[in-house]
């Protein structure tokens, strides 16, 4: 029978051995945890790089067997508001917890969507069952966290995970699924996922639905991305002030891959930063033209005519 278990589960660490990066970190967490005691924890940074793993080993290294009993794990994304936090955190904190060690665990994933509101209530209930509960908290943003419950917390702040940590993990994935993967999709991953392990986890999955011979072509084809050489061509056309063939370059690479302006306005931003015919100084003038142009975007712009402003200033 064919495993239908998605791999982002399947490949999540259980041991805080097996987490890759984050070294300085899972140590001190370690340490908490072999002394069965620990202060509340919040765990800050961008998504994909193990947050939410870490939280659920610290559970699991800690109760063992009795960690589902012991741990209540709530997404602030679906329960926001002040009910959740006044009703079914305090009770799960009230009660004691099973098994030898003296406190049980609420994992607030997302906490950062808590409202303020919420964010009051949930400073006392930390207050309040610090003897029968801990916290561990998981945010993006730590700024989006009020002063007094970033006060109680050892705040612990991930990084995206460095190119050396995803390839191990790429070529464990590879090994385990027996996929093949040449040296420059390995590179062209490391540079979609931006130390996300999660993104990365997905993307290789859906590849290997569709042939076990990972190439670069299948990788882009597949996270509806254009390939860096055809924004290179898009950018040295305009430079050269070739616009209009470079207008309809552009217009062709965002239909072949389905992308909005603001997907290929963040590659043309990023090949700009590398591109080596123009100077530092031109090269600053046009990132700060890209934030200009995203800016408005955003604001409901039209997409494809501020892309086509954005090309004029290359031309210029």
């Amino acid at each position: 029978m064919q495993d239908s278990t998605i791999w982002t589960e399947k490949f999540r660490p259980q041991k805080f051995e097996d987490i890759k990066g984050q070294k300085k970190i899972v140590e001190r967490i370690k340490a908490f945890v072999d002394q069965k005691n620990m202060p509340h924890i919040m765990l800050a940074g961008p998504a994909g790089v193990g947050k939410s793993t870490i939280a659920l080993v610290i559970a699991k290294e800690l109760f063992k067997e009795t960690w589902k009993q012991n741990c209540l794990e709530l997404n602030a994304s679906d329960e926001r508001g002040i009910d959740v936090v006044r009703n079914t955190i305090k009770e799960f904190a009230k009660t004691k917890s099973l098994g030898d060690v003296p406190f049980k665990i609420i994992f607030l994933d997302e906490c950062d969507s808590l409202t303020k509101e919420a964010q009051q209530a949930l400073r006392r209930t930390m207050e309040n069952y610090v003897m029968t509960t801990r916290f561990i908290l998981s945010c993006n943003y730590s700024s989006k966290i009020i002063d007094p419950i970033q006060s109680r917390c050892t705040i612990f702040r991930f990084k995206p995970l460095t190119e050396e940590d995803i390839e191990e993990y790429v070529k464990k994935i590879a090994q385990s699924e027996n996929l093949k993967l040449e040296e420059n999709t390995i590179k062209a991953l490391v540079e979609l996922s931006s130390g996300d392990v999660r993104k990365i986890t997905n993307i290789l999955q859906s590849c290997a639905s569709i042939d076990k011979n990972i190439t670069e072509e299948l990788l882009y084809s597949l996270v509806s991305a254009a390939e860096p050489k055809e924004i290179k061509d898009i950018l040295t056309l305009a430079i050269n002030r070739q616009f209009i063939r470079a207008r309809s370059l552009l217009l062709d690479t965002m239909l072949k891959h389905g992308l909005s302006g603001i997907d290929i306005l963040k590659q043309i931003q990023k090949e700009t930063v590398e591109f080596e015919g123009i100077t530092d100084e031109k090269r600053i003038d046009l990132i700060d033209k890209c934030g200009e142009i995203e800016f408005r975007m955003v604001e409901g712009a039209d997409e494809f005519l501020q892309l086509e402003a954005l090309l004029a200033s290359y031309a210029k």
